[in-house]
């Protein structure tokens, strides 16, 4: 096992900069979880880790060791791809050694480490099988194998349950945070799926336009994102936002939202909000963060649903302010249609206040 680390990485082609200069300390041992949307740079970090893409500035350290020169082949990694990569003609134990016979290991230590693996990840009965004979999940059992045999410093995964259906995706996301707990080598994996990010991670990097916005635990970065983007790329549905007034009487602070419906903020929370008094800012809140109540107070909205989606569990209720689409998450409620009045109540304690300026999260 080692620790990476990443010191004023820059990936860039002539004037265009995809990677802005980033820092990140991953600990031995540590699973790390790069996830952003499409383009912000995720996938092109992970291959400058492996030495599959140039570094434009900046280093890469492995167990303290400066690796920009070092081809993949010498930095003691171990790569696993969205698309298997499997050779088609080799069988499935010919694919999960062909690492260790192109280094000319022994026989019997390649037999003994092959043994391990299968036995780790379920392969024992698929080893004479060859790649189309396998599903799925088989086949990425198989590219995990190829790395683990291994025995790497650090593995590196590159979106790899892109390619499977939604049930397969939480079974090899199960499987892998498993592997991970017996063999805790340092990971570094790569999404676009929160979920994955938020399950298998013990922090989470969010990147957007090549730059790391947030480095949190899963749970202190959805309750307390650094900025706009995070909160609202975090959480499914994700956050609403609201262009609001903070405004200030003798009695009380309120958030006055555009279409005047005004929400008071707990005493709790007021020294956050007082200095903000007269400002134009934005608030964030969360769809589970909405409630049905029957009789209106300080800290309720009255909507009308534009959509309804029940899902079982809980139901998704759309409507709109000033025109703005907002979600709500509520316990079902039996008969609830579009176009149905509604008294909402707003969890003042876990509003999020933002500078529109910055786009941070105060507080």
């Amino acid at each position: 096992m080692a620790s990476v680390t990443l010191e004023k990485l820059r990936k860039s082609y002539e004037a265009f900069v995809t990677i802005h200069d980033i820092d990140l300390d991953i600990a031995d041992g540590e699973f790390i979880v790069l996830v952003g949307p499409s383009g912000c740079g995720k996938s092109t970090t992970l291959r400058m880790i492996a030495g599959l893409e140039t570094i434009s500035s900046g280093q890469v350290m492995i167990d303290g060791k400066r690796v920009n020169d070092l081809q993949p082949g010498e930095r003691d990694i171990a790569m696993v791809f969205q698309n298997y990569a499997l050779y088609p003609h080799l069988s499935v134990a010919d694919n999960i050694t062909f690492g260790l016979r192109l280094r000319k290991t022994g026989k019997a230590e390649i037999d003994e480490r092959l043994k391990r693996t299968a036995e780790i990840l379920g392969l024992q009965d698929l080893l004479g099988r060859k790649p189309r004979q396998l599903s799925g999940g088989q086949r990425q059992r198989v590219a995990m194998g190829r790395a683990l045999i291994r025995n790497p410093s650090v593995f590196l995964f590159d979106e790899p349950l892109s390619n499977l259906d939604a049930k397969l995706r939480v079974q090899m996301r199960t499987e892998i945070k498993e592997l991970h707990s017996r063999i805790p080598t340092t990971t570094v994996y790569v999404t676009h799926d929160q979920i994955e990010a938020m399950t298998l991670a013990d922090r989470v990097v969010v990147m957007n336009k090549g730059r790391i916005e947030q480095i949190a635990p899963p749970e202190e970065l959805y309750s307390n994102p650094a900025t706009r983007f995070v909160a609202g790329f975090i959480g499914s549905p994700g956050m609403n936002f609201f262009d609001a007034t903070i405004v200030a009487d003798e009695k009380e602070i309120s958030i006055r939202l555009p279409d005047n419906q005004t929400l008071s903020v707990p005493g709790t929370r007021t020294e956050l909000f007082r200095p903000h008094t007269g400002k134009a800012m934005v608030v964030g809140v969360r769809p589970e963060h909405f409630s049905v109540v029957a009789k209106e107070g300080r800290d309720t909205l009255k909507i009308e649903t534009a959509l309804v989606e029940p899902l079982g569990m809980d139901t998704l209720a759309h409507f709109k302010i000033a025109g703005l689409d907002v979600v709500s998450r509520l316990m079902p409620i039996p008969g609830l249609k579009a176009n149905t009045p509604l008294t909402l109540n707003v969890d003042m304690s876990k509003i999020h206040l933002i500078d529109p300026a910055s786009d941070r999260v105060l507080g």
